[in-house]
């Protein structure tokens, strides 16, 4: 409700020498009015999470004011130690007598609460450093531990510090790193260092899930991205990975709202296939003929050996005569244990006959079938039918390329438009790229800002950058007159009509010379997949390229029209070679009802190394798949 101040008589304000006076203390008043209704409104109230009693950090660390708006209040949280640091403290008057448990107590929860009672929140020491010793007058009794932890719980980057007493612990356990942990308490106004901060009073521990410091992985202060990877099970729980997870999720969110927003349809795609996109890419080959070599780590011995004793057990009963069911039912398992043996002999006899030879017909799909390189193809047909379709899912590379950028799984944002043109594809892209960046910066800023700390501190600005002007675009050709023009430094390769742009050219006319990102399209048919659309000079394809500038991203974008000629796409496949029987299920859509079509691909993996500056792909997917690396 506005505050209604006033007006001084029009005559006092032209005539009493008393008028900046009055007028200082109308003002005065408004203000005190203005502060009292402040005082009285409470503060926005904390979202407990829908399926528990717990409250997710976020919601308490990632508002404007940090959390102190909160303070007072009763919650229950969780998550994971980060770090634990004890400090003495000295309490002349004796501990009250700890109250009686609650009688709510819920079952299967460990409910401990102060023993003795945490004193006064006034006497409690602040900020977790460790610093206070005890005066050397106090005695030995008169001195508690007073125990500060920093808790995670993977909704935010931020860390919230628990204040407990040593004697809040379940008997023989100590809440230490890697530990898991509920507990219910009271938030409070802190600082640390300089800063004001809002911490929680633990005044009960509702679970401990316990951890072996000596043996746990991440138990010193700062592991290396690199011997993280060795542990992708538990790397989640370093705040920079759960940062970039955050992120990725963002992105995804954020794609999906984009197409949806279009009316653009989310469709799955296979990944097992029988045809290969033309990416001239080494595909994974999916079979169950390797399994029969598996048998030979099987002990057959041990089961020969469970036959014999089973026989013998069947004698023992025989000899007895008194169970007749026992012996039934023995002589049913024997025979079972037989069989088995049986077709293990077998499979090892059959074994070499696929060392060096696939019987495919013999093989679970009867043919030889791959994990997808792409999912453009498939997609395509549901655009023929939908108009507008996308799918995001992972692709698969068995390339030898040791490039950081390389992955053998990849995560992709896949599009197949129908009734559109080369330049209309290429906008949606660009659409597509500046939504995500907009995303980014309206709806994950804390997580950007650790990112901006602790990874590469251009992150941000670069995606302001994205967001600040349209990308420029230039064709295949004259990208090349670019690079032949410079004299100010030399690439190790030539830049070449035929051939595709190398990761030091892309870098340099993203980079250096727009400073922007780059769409470069009207690229050599020979270095295109047989799908795409050709020009008339019969030289180039209707393809695009969007360059990524900054973090050694390269291509971030890769797009074409699709050709929707019968003719020239039969032609096509003959000239590239590949078998007409494989792909005549996609010369119909140009046989039935044929439209033109455009589609582009996004590399989501790649669009978060952007986004954060994470200079390698592994540590931008969950679990990473690359050549020599494939844990869990």
């Amino acid at each position: 409700m506005p505050i209604y101040t006033p007006s001084p008589p029009a005559s006092l304000l032209t005539s009493s020498p008393i008028v900046p006076l009055i007028t200082i203390a109308l003002v005065i008043m408004a203000s005190a009015r203005r502060a009292a209704a402040g005082r009285n409104q409470l503060p926005p109230p904390i979202q407990r999470f829908k399926y528990s009693n717990r409250v997710v950090l976020k919601s308490i660390l990632d508002r404007e004011d940090k959390g102190r708006a909160v303070a007072g209040q009763r919650v229950v949280v969780g998550g994971w130690v980060n770090s634990r640091k004890e400090r003495a403290d000295v309490d002349d008057a004796p501990f009250p007598t700890p109250p009686a448990e609650a009688d709510d107590v819920r079952l299967g929860e460990v409910h401990v609460q102060y023993v003795p009672f945490l004193r006064p929140i006034s006497s409690i020491p602040v900020g977790g450093d460790g610093g206070a010793q005890a005066p050397a007058a106090a005695t030995a009794k008169d001195k508690h531990i007073i125990i500060h932890l920093l808790i995670n719980d993977g909704s935010c980057s931020s860390n919230l510090q628990l204040v407990m007493d040593s004697s809040m612990s379940i008997p023989g356990q100590v809440v230490t790193v890697g530990n898991s942990i509920l507990v219910e308490g009271v938030l409070r106004r802190a600082w640390t260092g300089r800063k004001r901060v809002v911490e929680l009073i633990v005044e009960k521990i509702l679970y401990v899930g316990a951890a072996d410091l000596k043996t746990y992985p991440l138990a010193k202060p700062q592991p290396s991205l690199l011997f993280l990877r060795d542990h992708p099970h538990l790397r989640p729980r370093f705040i920079t990975i759960g940062s970039v997870a955050r992120i990725r999720s963002n992105l995804t969110c954020a794609c999906h709202a984009f197409f949806g927003d279009l009316g653009i349809i989310h469709v799955h795609m296979p990944i097992i296939t029988s045809i290969a996109t033309g990416t001239q890419s080494q595909r994974f080959q999916v079979t169950t003929l390797l399994n029969a070599s598996d048998q030979g780590h099987v002990d057959l011995e041990v089961f020969k050996a469970a036959v014999q004793e089973k026989r013998s057990r069947i004698e023992k009963l025989r000899r007895g005569g008194n169970n007749k069911e026992a012996l039934v039912a023995a002589e049913e398992d024997l025979e079972k244990s037989k069989q088995l043996v049986r077709v293990l002999e077998e499979r090892q006899k059959t074994a070499t006959v696929y060392v060096g030879e696939v019987k495919l017909s013999e093989d679970f799909f009867g043919r030889a079938v791959y994990l997808s390189t792409s999912a453009g193809l498939h997609l395509e047909s549901y655009a023929c039918a939908l108009s507008g379709v996308y799918t995001i899912g992972p692709v698969f590379q068995a390339d030898e390329s040791q490039s950081t950028k390389k992955l053998a799984e990849m995560w992709m944002v896949e599009v197949e438009l129908a009734f559109v043109e080369l330049e209309d594809v290429m906008n949606c892209a660009e659409d597509l790229l500046r939504s995500l960046c907009y995303s980014l910066l309206a709806t994950a800023g804390n997580d950007l800002k650790f990112a901006s700390k602790q990874i590469d501190s251009d992150c941000i600005k670069r995606l302001q950058s994205i967001t600040s002007r349209p990308f420029d675009r230039i064709t295949y050709s004259r990208a090349l007159h670019i690079l032949n023009q410079v004299k100010d430094r030399s690439f190790l390769t030539e830049a070449v009509w035929g051939t595709n742009l190398s990761e030091e050219h892309e870098s340099y006319l993203a980079d250096d010379f727009f400073e922007n990102p780059v769409i470069v399209y009207e690229f050599p048919k020979d270095i295109k997949p047989f799908y795409v659309r050709g020009n008339a000079n019969r030289m180039t394809v209707s393809a695009f390229e969007i360059i990524a500038p900054k973090a050694s991203v390269g291509v971030l974008v890769r797009g074409s029209q699709k050709e929707e000629r019968l003719d020239v796409i039969s032609k096509r496949i003959g000239e590239v070679g590949l078998p007409h029987e494989q792909y005549d299920w996609y010369m119909d859509l140009c046989r039935y009802g044929s439209v033109q079509r455009s589609g582009f691909s996004l590399e989501l993996d790649k669009m978060v190394v952007m986004a954060t500056g994470i200079t390698d792909a592994e540590d931008a997917i969950p679990f990473p798949r690359a050549r020599g690396n494939a844990k869990l």
